[in-house]
C-alpha cells in the first residue's frame, strides 16, 4: 500500500456506470473521469513553518467527491489509485 507523505491522499476511484439511466451502453470514449471514490490512506497533514502540523479532514474509509483533473492517477498491480492533495477533495459523501 502506498503512504501519502503531507496533505496527500489515496483514493480508489469508483467507476462510472456502463449505461445510461435508459439503458443504452456507454462506449469507453463517452465515459468521464471519476471523480468519487473511497479514500485509502490519509498523510499527516500539511506542516505550517511554526512546526505544527495541521490535521487532513477526511479519513480512511470515507467516500469523497474530487476535482475531475486533481491529483495524479497511478497503476499498482493492475489496480488503479489516484493521489491528491487535500484541497481538490470537495466534500464527503454521507
Amino acid at each position: 500500500m502506498i503512504r501519502p507523505l503531507g496533505d496527500r491522499i489515496v483514493v480508489k476511484p469508483i467507476p462510472r456506470e456502463d449505461k445510461t439511466k435508459g439503458g443504452i451502453l456507454l462506449p469507453e470514449t463517452a465515459k468521464e473521469k471519476p471523480q468519487e471514490g473511497k479514500v485509502l490512506a490519509v498523510g499527516p497533514g500539511t506542516l505550517l513553518d511554526s512546526g505544527e502540523r495541521v490535521k487532513i479532514d477526511v479519513k480512511a474509509g470515507d467516500r469523497v467527491l474530487y476535482s475531475k483533473y486533481g491529483g495524479n492517477e497511478i497503476k499498482i498491480n493492475g489496480e488503479e489509485y489516484v493521489i491528491l492533495r487535500e484541497a481538490d477533495v470537495w466534500g464527503v459523501i454521507e
